[in-house]
């Protein structure tokens, strides 16, 4: 059967990666979560201290250090979902907090991050058999993509199952907070320039 491109795209904590794994795992195909991805690179900027005392980050270090960060998925033998390696050591219980949810819209606004993840995520797309999601994966990413899905939900909702999560985890979680976070990303990402230069 011949494999296609499947692209998941929505708003933030609204199901894409759930969706995506899940169908991924059904159909025999490559699971890639993009937004780990720009959650990874945020991640390294917040670990190497590139956001100053006032939260200013520095471009310029994060654009030097870019080329030589490797980011991959290895499948985690015990849930049977892939999760996402920095350099090779797994990130994923790192990134989904809300230190690196408050700055990763910043992050991937910049059009050499933005530049050079989707320059990778469309090489790991390229054999076709992939299950992408993430922000403008059917748009800028997999423009061709021969299936498209956009997924959506209202803000208390999508506050709502990120902090389920947080507590699912273990982790402290104040849904108020949750709640201004995801209002305040739609913000950025409904504003920030789309198309990669």
């Amino acid at each position: 059967m011949k494999k296609i491109t499947i692209a998941i795209d929505g708003h933030s904590s609204c199901g894409k990666s759930t969706m995506a794994k899940d169908l991924a795992q059904k159909v025999g195909y490559v699971y890639v979560d993009t937004g780990a991805m720009y959650r990874a690179v945020t991640y390294y900027a917040l670990s190497h201290s590139l956001f100053d005392s006032s939260g200013v980050l520095d471009s310029e270090g994060l654009a030097s250090a870019l080329p030589h960060l490797t980011i991959s998925f290895k499948a985690n033998a015990s849930t049977g979902r892939p999760d996402t390696y920095l350099d090779g050591e797994c990130v994923e219980p790192y990134i989904r907090g809300m230190e690196v949810s408050g700055k990763v819209s910043e992050v991937a606004a910049l059009p050499f991050v933005r530049e050079a993840l989707v320059q990778q995520q469309q090489r790991m797309g390229m054999e076709k058999g992939v299950v992408m999601d993430g922000r403008d994966i059917g748009t800028v990413v997999f423009p061709d993509a021969e299936l498209k899905v956009f997924v959506t939900a209202s803000a208390e909702v999508r506050a709502r199952r990120r902090y389920d999560e947080l507590k699912g985890k273990g982790e402290v979680a104040d849904y108020d907070e949750i709640l201004r976070n995801v209002v305040e990303r739609d913000y950025q990402d409904s504003h920030r320039w789309t198309t990669v230069i």
